[in-house]
């Protein structure tokens, strides 16, 4: 059984503040992690273009990918209205 995510993407906002794209918040937890756009793909199952594409903001996160990529992550998806 997997544990529950221990976090949520916003406790990784640094200062308040300050706002971030879906895609830098992507970004910037997978260089936390010191991961690859290919790690984070093989890990999501998610294809590395895709990655690249979601983090300089060409494709739209959505809620289901969001929710992918947080369970890599181990983390809860914030969303902002």
């Amino acid at each position: 059984m997997d544990r529950p995510p221990k976090y949520k993407a916003s406790d990784y906002i640094p200062y308040e503040g300050i706002s971030r794209t879906p895609g830098q918040t992507i970004k910037a937890l997978r260089e936390l992690h010191e991961w690859s756009q290919v790690d984070l793909a093989q890990k999501t199952g998610i294809s590395q273009a895709t990655i690249s594409s979601l983090e300089t903001g060409r494709t739209a996160l959505g809620a289901e990918r969001a929710k992918v990529i947080a369970k890599a992550f181990n983390i809860y998806p914030t969303f902002r209205k």
